[in-house]
């Protein structure tokens, strides 16, 4: 049934629902090998290579069950307004030399008022008069006057992950809604803007729900679609569900694979918790990843990362 469903997708074929809860019970090997040949016919030995930096930090009013940045949870986050252009634009150049194609600044909170994105889209015009790397952007749920500028800035993508399915939502967040999320995403699209929308796994949610979440971002046309996993922090309502495995996140990855088959699909958060730092998942299905250190916590270096790239036959550009 996978080898048969792979190669209908190769063909163009779109899985439904029912085909996609089917691959939850396949053999691991022969799922991972399938999407990984899915992997090579739509994007080729192309990986794409991000980096961010928490460029405003905590005291975030949303109450999300997963984040250290919510005031909501008592992590001890540490708290600060926007970061200064200077720190800003010389961590860009810094990535840019280490051969990262893309940076985004990254900031907490439901949405920047007009005045920080003023601010945001100087630090963004000032990145792309310093190098030439790809610039995307996280701000929360703005409004289509506010992406407008972000583009006139120069970021061609935005960043807003819609986290879980619509059924699953409210068990992480009652602060804002998944509709909020699903229409953020869409005004940034008719701004002009690509989005790159995914979630996190292992916060409680069944293989229906991410299966659904992939579905809604198949619907909606995201071609980049970070993959996190939960790394449950001390002071929020989810510090002691268990990670989850990685044979786990692998069949998560592959079946992405099979629902999204030209996608970026991007390892992000919690991929050190990995004892191989997620190159069996690189074999699954994935074929991007966000490198350095993620917002409250700590990632793998460009440099190892890098070597795993180079080490399983991937090219680091634009996909």
């Amino acid at each position: 049934m996978v080898t048969e469903l792979k190669d209908k997708i190769l063909n163009g074929y779109a899985i439904t629902k029912r085909e996609a809860m089917e691959l939850v019970a396949a053999e691991l090997s022969e799922l991972a090998g399938c999407a990984d040949e899915i992997r090579r016919h739509f994007c080729g030995n192309s990986f794409d290579m991000c980096s961010i930096i928490n460029g405003k930090s905590g005291a975030c009013g949303e109450n999300c069950k997963f984040c250290a940045q919510s005031k909501h949870n008592h992590t001890g986050c540490e708290v600060y307004s926007l970061l200064d252009e200077k720190e800003v634009t010389e961590s860009a150049l810094y990535n840019h030399k280490k051969g990262v194609n893309r940076f985004s600044i990254v900031t907490a909170g439901r949405a920047l008022n007009d005045r920080e994105v003023d601010e945001v889209c100087k630090n963004y015009e000032n990145i792309g008069n310093a190098c030439g790397i790809f610039k995307c952007a996280s701000h929360g749920l703005l409004k289509f006057e506010q992406f407008q500028r972000l583009l006139r800035a120069g970021v061609k993508r935005y960043h807003c992950n819609i986290e879980t399915s619509r059924a699953f939502f409210p068990n992480i967040c009652t602060t804002h809604t998944y509709d909020d999320k699903i229409n953020a995403i869409k005004t940034a699209q008719k701004a002009g803007m690509e989005v790159c929308s995914g979630g996190i796994m292992g916060m409680g949610e069944s293989f229906e729900d991410r299966i659904d979440m992939a579905l809604d971002l198949r619907e909606l046309g995201i071609k980049s679609v970070p993959v996190n996993v939960l790394k449950p922090i001390k002071g929020t309502p989810v510090e002691n569900l268990p990670t989850l495995k990685k044979d786990e996140i692998r069949r998560i990855v592959a079946i992405y694979r099979f629902i999204l088959p030209d996608a970026a699909i991007r390892m992000a958060g919690g991929r050190g918790l990995l004892d191989d730092k997620g190159e069996e998942v690189f074999l699954s299905g994935a074929n991007a990843a966000a490198t350095g250190d993620m917002l409250t916590t700590g990632g793998i270096s460009i440099d190892n990362d890098m070597e795993i790239v180079k080490k399983l036959g991937y090219e680091v550009r634009l996909s």
